[in-house]
C-alpha cells in the first residue's frame, strides 16, 4: 500500500497525507454581488446566476496509474436552462442514471492549469443518487484534457498538492 504522508519539496516539511481530491465551493461567475440579484442562488449542488445561468457540481477524475486511487476535482459545470431543468427533475430518481450525457461548459478556474480551464467542453454524465454527476472533458490538447485521457502519477498529485498547499512557493 502507498505511503499517505509526503515530504513537500515547498516548504520541506512532512504532510501527514496526499490528498487525492481538492473542490471549489461556488462556480467561477459567483462573486460577492451575485448574491444580490435577483433569482441568484449557490446551493451545496446546484447554482443559478440571475435565473439565466445554471450550474451543478460534478466531479473530474483523472485516473492515477500507479495507485489504485483516483484524483477527482471538484468543479462546477454550466448547463442550458433546459438540461439544467432535466437534471433538476430527475435529482432523487434513480432512473437518472440512464439518461444521455448533458453538455456543459467547465465553470472552474483550475489554478495550476494553462491556459485557463474555464470554458471547457464538457458532458456530464449522470451518476447513482447520491453521487455526484462525473465530467468528462471534450477530447483536446489542453492539458487537463490530457492528464484526464492519459492519467497521472502519485508525482502528479504531490506536485498538485505543494502548488495548492503552497501557492506562493
Amino acid at each position: 500500500m502507498p505511503e499517505t504522508g509526503f515530504l513537500c519539496a515547498c516548504c520541506d516539511q512532512r504532510h501527514d497525507e496526499l490528498p487525492f481530491a481538492y473542490g471549489t465551493p461556488a462556480p467561477a461567475y459567483w462573486t460577492p454581488d451575485v448574491e444580490e440579484i435577483a433569482d441568484s442562488v449557490l446551493g451545496e449542488e446546484q447554482c443559478v446566476v440571475g435565473g439565466e445561468h445554471f450550474f451543478v457540481r460534478a466531479r473530474l477524475v483523472l485516473p492515477v496509474v500507479d495507485d489504485e486511487t483516483d484524483f477527482e476535482w471538484g468543479v462546477w459545470v454550466s448547463l442550458s436552462k433546459d438540461n439544467f431543468a432535466r437534471a433538476s427533475k430527475l435529482w432523487d430518481d434513480p432512473a437518472r442514471v440512464d439518461e444521455p450525457p448533458y453538455f456543459g461548459w467547465l465553470s472552474t478556474v483550475l489554478p495550476i492549469y494553462e491556459p485557463t480551464t474555464v470554458n471547457l467542453k464538457t458532458y456530464v454524465h449522470s451518476e447513482p443518487v447520491g453521487t455526484r454527476p462525473t465530467v468528462e472533458l471534450e477530447p483536446t490538447d489542453h492539458p487537463l484534457a490530457v492528464e484526464q485521457r492519459t492519467g497521472i502519477t502519485r508525482d502528479r498529485v504531490r506536485a498538485i498538492a505543494e502548488l495548492l498547499l503552497h501557492p506562493e512557493g
